[in-house]
């Protein structure tokens, strides 16, 4: 990342741990209902110092300041295909990121440079449960599990 793109550590921290796991119930504490941005992408080849890496790191950490953000979840298989989610509270918030002047110039250089396709998908979370091992073998979407 250049100079002028140098993040805070604590938020670097926060991106790597975002993007490198699930985000669990202490990182993602929202209740429902909320939108889920989904990005499904194929990446052309990767060539060293092209400036994907450091250019999704950026828009990660443009993204934590925007209204209406609430978290992200990415992963890329070494095929290059990549699917990253991104949580916000409600539509005209991620009308207003797409209108971000950074994200703009993100989105077209991608286009130009780093991807061979993509899929994006808006969806509206109506409800969310998860399950960590210390929760026992319960199933937690059944009523008696979660109360619901």
């Amino acid at each position: 990342m250049s100079a002028d793109h140098a993040l805070d550590p604590a938020i670097a921290d926060s991106i790597a741990r975002t993007i490198a796991s699930p985000l669990g119930r202490a990182e993602f504490p929202h209740e429902p209902p909320y939108y889920a941005v989904i990005f499904c992408s194929q990446r052309t080849e990767e060539t060293p110092g092209d400036g994907y890496g450091d250019t999704a790191d950026r828009m990660v950490a443009l993204a934590v300041g925007q209204p209406g953000y609430l978290g992200v979840e990415s992963a890329r298989g070494a095929d290059g295909l990549g699917i990253t989610v991104s949580y916000w509270r409600g539509l005209e918030d991620i009308r207003a990121w797409r209108a971000v002047t950074e994200h703009v110039a993100a989105r077209d250089q991608g286009r130009r440079d780093w991807y061979r396709h993509y899929e994006l998908r808006i969806a509206k979370v109506e409800r969310h449960y998860g399950w960590e091992r210390a929760d026992g073998p319960a199933d937690p979407a059944h009523p008696s599990a979660t109360g619901a």
